[in-house]
């Protein structure tokens, strides 16, 4: 059998398990395949929406990049972020940890004051979980459940020929804050104490503590200018292909509008890095990703910018088989774009 990404995987284990008949008496308007399950049995006027994410020490974090404070606040933003990607609010997160013992109660007492702190901040409550040792390694599973008013949840499978792509923020930040800190790490002495000096916060701060964009998913919910819509974990690109094969489309996205922020133009130029590339296929951004109708975009940046919101439009939806392509900013050439960015069972991945 061929080598399976992990997308791959996910319909070799899941397709034809359940019945679409069974699932729609069980009250799932949306399963697998999307940010976050839409269920109902949440009243008349809303709905579930549910999702789950799991980080596991030395493949999501490591000890030389990130406080164990920090490790408990992203545990909970990732899912955060899965529910924005739908329009919704978080209500309820269930936190199971597997310990290992170089964990000890003060390290973990840390872990869940990073992971109290996201949940007041977003309005979470936490109300249960489970806890387990394990031989060596972190693992931290949240579930976490949000609602949404009834027909509003923003799908990937919206997109239509002739809309616009837009960002919510720039990407690229994490994956350059996460390259700076390794180089940290790995450094010693003088050299040390210089590349710290030359970090940008806002890039370290981009890889630790990332801020899910739920005001924006709201807003697009809310309004129903949010044809379609994805958070960027994987990567824009990554992202872009989701969006491209759940709607049956084409995205065009164009390198003159990627919008690329000072600090990772400075860091990738003084690093030998294309900050483009860092953009489009780095991830743990979560900025929303996603498809407007052209005749919306004004009024679409106009509710943005009270909440402090920047609306980049990157590209454009086209017809034809599903896919996403590049345009370079010198030539105008187009190009396919690579379906690329964080799979854990891409080749080289792990």
């Amino acid at each position: 059998m061929p080598s399976l990404d992990e997308f791959g995987r996910i319909r070799l284990w899941t397709a034809g398990r359940q019945t679409a008949d069974f699932l729609t008496r069980s009250g799932v308007e949306l399963g697998i395949g999307d940010d976050a399950a839409i269920v109902s049995g949440c009243g008349a006027e809303r709905e579930w929406l549910v999702t789950a994410d799991t980080m596991i020490e030395q493949v999501h974090f490591l000890d030389e990049t990130m406080g164990e404070a920090d490790v408990g606040f992203k545990a909970l933003a990732a899912n955060v972020s899965d529910i924005a990607a739908m329009g919704g609010e978080p209500k309820f997160a269930l936190v199971s940890v597997c310990v290992p013992p170089a964990w000890d109660a003060q390290r973990m007492r840390r872990l869940y004051d990073g992971l109290y702190e996201c949940a007041e901040r977003y309005g979470v409550a936490v109300i249960g979980g489970d806890t387990t040792s394990a031989p060596q390694h972190l693992v931290v599973s949240v579930t976490l459940i949000g609602t949404v008013e009834a027909g509003r949840a923003i799908r990937r499978s919206g997109a239509k020929p002739g809309q616009s792509v837009f960002l919510t923020g720039p990407t690229g930040l994490s994956a350059a804050g996460l390259h700076a800190l390794r180089r940290i790490a790995a450094a010693e002495g003088a050299e040390r104490a210089a590349l710290t000096d030359w970090l940008s916060p806002r890039l370290a701060q981009a890889h630790r503590r990332p801020v899910p964009s739920v005001k924006a998913g709201r807003i697009l919910a809310l309004t129903g200018w949010g044809a379609s819509l994805n958070d960027v974990s994987d990567g824009v690109a990554s992202e872009a292909w989701e969006i491209a094969e759940a709607s049956g489309v084409r995205l065009l996205l164009k390198e003159k509008l990627l919008p690329l922020s000072g600090e990772l133009s400075a860091y990738a130029s003084g690093n030998g890095l294309d900050a483009a590339d860092l953009a489009l296929f780095g991830g743990e951004d979560y900025v929303l990703l996603g498809t407007v109708d052209k005749s919306r975009e004004a009024q679409l940046r106009e509710r943005f910018r009270p909440e402090g919101i920047p609306l980049f439009v990157i590209g454009e939806v086209e017809e034809g088989p599903p896919g996403v392509e590049w345009e370079a900013a010198d030539t105008g050439l187009r190009k396919p774009l690579a379906k690329q960015g964080y799979n854990h069972f891409a080749e080289g991945a792990m």
